[in-house]
């Protein structure tokens, strides 16, 4: 059973198609952890040019979903009156272990590492069934400002 289903991922986030990357959130523990979910098609736009004959995720959209997922969990831990936005500051150690391919489900779980107001330190990992295809440590920073000078 899911916590969080798109429309209130939507409510949350700013992103849309194409790029709202994470379908929806099956475990969130604010502070701590979150579990979220991407299914994988072949109307992913993405798959008419990578690769054409061979679809294949991008290893960067599976960081940038990764992140995404990381961001509902600063996002849902705080209580803000305004919006806050989350910007990606860095990708550490990323390591690729398997390709995704369509009709792929790649569930995302991210713990936190660290959180220092305004930043966060998760390390995220991305599997398929129950192999790992994907691993990272994911910082952010969460602000309620429209942008930040020279991260616009």
């Amino acid at each position: 059973m899911a916590v969080m289903e798109q429309a209130e991922i939507q409510s949350i986030l700013p992103h849309r198609y194409p790029f709202l990357l994470i379908d929806r959130i099956q475990e969130l523990d604010p502070d701590r952890r979150i579990v979220g979910i991407k299914n994988v098609t072949i109307n992913e736009p993405f798959f008419q040019g990578h690769f054409p004959g061979r679809p294949v995720m991008p290893g960067v959209l599976i960081l940038e979903a990764m992140a995404q997922v990381g961001a509902v969990l600063a996002l849902k831990s705080m209580g803000h009156a305004l919006r806050p936005v989350v910007y990606l500051t860095g990708i550490d150690g990323a390591k690729f272990r398997k390709p995704v391919v369509p009709g792929d489900r790649l569930r995302f779980e991210i713990d936190v590492v660290k959180k220092r107001a305004p930043f966060w330190k998760m390390q995220g990992k991305a599997f398929v069934e129950e192999e790992i295809v994907c691993e990272a440590e994911v910082t952010a920073m969460v602000t309620e400002e429209k942008g930040v000078k020279g991260m616009e």
